[in-house]
């Protein structure tokens, strides 16, 4: 039966050092002696501060949190990694439930859900509500209400994560996870946090328009290997607005004032037939993903059952 010794915690820091000894302490209190500091080689003491208060630290070669997770990861040894911010938002009382679907063999990687239990000024209007648009964006693209996909509170077996194999550097480390989880069918659970304000002093690396912008664009562009209908779809569906707009203004122009655009008929007629043309590409690449997800289940189950007869 796996226990806390079996637990990595991880933690990627940046300019953190009003908060990272309190989170630090608050896991060790938990009994998880196993902490793992990746730092983004921050100027105001939080190595050092992380040190002292007993965790092993590491500083990523590069720079972004997606590329943070994958360095520390591979450092990792423990079967089980549980991920946290460094801010304090995260309660480390609540480590045992984040790993508990892990430790039952319920799933491979768990989601920590802070819209359960939002504290007053946890997060600000702006925030929330991007946060529910990206959300209510996956359910619709990938077919999957998983409640809280940017959540930093996250538990996976080490296994799992390398079956990912995530390269997102920056914020959409985590929408990248969510994206492959559902994906690849790694079973993946709920679980209900309390999501804390950030404590005074300490401020967000976190920028709502550049980084909210990121994490729709590494969602879309997921979309192509996972929803094809999707994908290109949307933009059949762009191509054939811009089409019929055209063709209806050359058509007014030449029903009611008697003047001709021949080229502006020709692109409408153009886009129309590109659009036409993505839209069966789309169908086409959607067979493909899933005779492909089919071939992949069928290996992934072989496997398995090769380990447990060498077990």
């Amino acid at each position: 039966m796996a226990d806390r010794s079996d637990v990595c915690v991880l933690l990627p820091t940046l300019d953190e050092a009003e908060t990272i000894g309190e989170v630090i302490e608050g896991f060790r209190e938990e009994g998880f002696e196993n902490v793992l500091v990746v730092d983004g080689d921050s100027s105001d003491g939080t190595r050092s501060i992380a040190k002292d208060r007993g965790a092993r630290v590491m500083v990523q070669s590069g720079s972004g949190k997606g590329q943070a997770v994958r360095e520390a990861v591979a450092a990792i040894d423990a079967p089980y990694v549980l991920m946290a911010d460094g801010d304090g938002t995260y309660r480390p009382a609540e480590a045992d439930a984040m790993l508990e679907p892990i430790f039952e063999g319920r799933a491979e990687h768990v989601i920590g859900n802070r819209f359960a239990e939002m504290e007053p000024g946890a997060m600000t209007r702006l925030n929330r509500f991007g946060n529910r648009a990206i959300n209510r964006l996956f359910a619709a693209v990938y077919g999957r209400d998983l409640s809280d996909i940017l959540s930093g509170y996250r538990a996976f077996t080490r296994r799992s994560f390398e079956q990912l194999r995530p390269d997102a550097d920056g914020f959409g480390i985590e929408t990248e996870l969510a994206v492959k989880c559902v994906r690849q069918r790694v079973s993946t659970a709920v679980v209900p946090i309390t999501y804390r304000a950030r404590p005074g002093g300490s401020e967000t690396n976190l920028s709502p328009f550049r980084d909210g912008g990121r994490i729709v664009l590494t969602l879309y562009a997921l979309a192509r290997t996972n929803n094809p209908i999707f994908y290109f779809g949307s933009v059949a569906l762009l191509g054939t607005v811009v089409g019929v707009g055209t063709g209806g203004f050359v058509g007014y122009r030449y029903l009611v004032e008697g003047v001709s655009h021949d080229v502006l008929a020709l692109f409408a007629a153009f886009m129309v037939l590109l659009s036409v043309q993505l839209l069966m590409f789309g169908v086409l690449s959607d067979i493909l993903v899933s005779v492909n997800r089919e071939q992949t289940q069928r290996l992934e189950d072989v496997a398995e059952r090769l380990r447990e007869l060498e077990e």
